[in-house]
């Protein structure tokens, strides 16, 4: 018979099961599926198979073999999907331009011919006994490619097999990544500035007075994203109540322009942000004993000395986890800065979105996202070893 220690385990297993397969099926999958999307590329061999076999020992240097014209009219005469057509014309004219008329023009001759009968592609079009473009297609034939990692940082192979900047004005990832991080780190030191006070207050008060401050930081919390964002896209906007209420008391006379631009994506995210701020330095003040301040200025401590000396050292591992924590959500932002943001102001993750759903681009979009995920994994290495409690001399 099963002992009991066995059969504990067994329900025990039987309960995390469902967690589990929740756990792998949406979100461990998509994630192997969005790594794999940003190093792989399979969409010209997948249609020209045969291709692919035949090119595998040629070195690029010499004329196409009459192998290789045969077994690419052969692929071309197989019915293939038309989006994977259509995927593999386009993966080719990013290789090289000319592509997008070359394999239409050759794919319907070929289709058209006898039965049993091949055409010469020099016959089809000359440009076949080009040797320039049988090495662009040897350049997209690889399985494995690292393609879409360079070209998220706006770098490419060079013909000698190099890595070398693209071409200016043709992307803009770098600055994008850039600007991403600048956001960023712009909201959490204006989430720091107002959250470090706010939770010192707080954790000051009491009765009914915390009870307050604690609602008000996390009522947000309780309200959708998008809600709260369109809230501030009717604030920020120039007959809005901030720009109303600053020109009836005179500080102004014409609207300030808080919409459509920097400061209304800083000034949306900081209000979206700031609870994840004020709660990790909140709970690491209420760790700290309540007599240490007094007994500071027993010895002759200012207030200024002691916070700085004795409560902002205290309270630093509290910061520096909400810092993080508000540093990793933020580089993920994508509605606030869609709606509240101009055209210089959109984030990584609109140009992710934009290769996903726009150019139906999966690895541009993956390479992207992995760039995202190691650095947000970094950074939650990070603050999971600093949202630790510190350990308190004397408890």
């Amino acid at each position: 018979m099963m002992s009991s220690s066995v059969r504990a385990r067994l329900t025990a297993l039987g309960l995390i099961a469902p967690l589990v397969a929740f756990l792998v099926v949406f979100f461990f999958w998509p994630l192997v599926t969005m790594m794999m999307a940003s190093v792989t590329d399979g969409t010209v061999r997948g249609v020209l198979p045969d291709t692919a076999a035949a090119m595998a020992d040629w070195d690029g240097t010499g004329p196409p073999t009459p192998a290789m014209q045969t077994a690419l009219a052969e692929d071309l005469r197989r019915p293939t999907d038309s989006l994977a057509f259509g995927d593999m014309v386009r993966r080719l004219n990013s290789e090289l331009s000319g592509f997008r008329s070359l394999m239409s023009r050759t794919a319907s001759a070929v289709r058209d011919a006898p039965e049993g009968q091949l055409p010469e592609l020099d016959a089809i079009d000359p440009r076949w006994g080009e040797a320039k473009y049988w090495q662009a297609m040897k350049r997209a034939m690889p399985l494995y490619t690292d393609r879409y990692l360079l070209a998220s940082a706006d770098l490419e192979r060079d013909a000698g097999g190099g890595i070398a900047s693209v071409e200016a004005g043709t992307s803009a990832n770098r600055q994008i990544m850039l600007r991403t991080f600048l956001i960023s780190a712009t909201v959490t030191l204006l989430c720091a500035a107002i959250g470090l006070p706010y939770a010192l207050i707080a954790a000051s008060a009491g009765g009914w007075v915390r009870a307050v401050l604690l609602v008000a930081v996390l009522l947000p919390l309780w309200t959708s994203l998008l809600v709260r964002t369109a809230a501030w896209f009717i604030l920020l906007q120039n007959e809005g109540l901030i720009n109303d209420a600053l020109r009836a008391i005179g500080l102004i006379g014409e609207p300030l322009p808080l919409i459509f631009n920097r400061t209304g994506v800083v000034i949306a995210m900081t209000h979206v942000l700031l609870p994840f701020m004020v709660l990790p330095i909140y709970s690491g003040l209420l760790t700290i004993p309540a007599n240490l301040m007094p007994a500071a200025a027993s010895l002759g401590a200012t207030r200024l000395k002691a916070f700085r000396y004795v409560l902002l050292p205290l309270a630093f591992p509290g910061l520096m986890s909400g810092s993080l924590l508000v540093f990793m959500v933020a580089l993920g932002y994508y509605i606030t800065p869609a709606l509240v943001g101009g055209p210089n102001d959109q984030m990584i993750s609109s140009v992710i979105a934009f290769f996903a759903t726009g150019t139906a681009n999966w690895g541009m979009a993956g390479a992207l996202g992995l760039i995202l995920l190691v650095v947000t994994t970094v950074l939650y290495l990070v603050y999971g070893r600093l949202s630790r409690s510190p350990t308190m001399v004397g408890t």
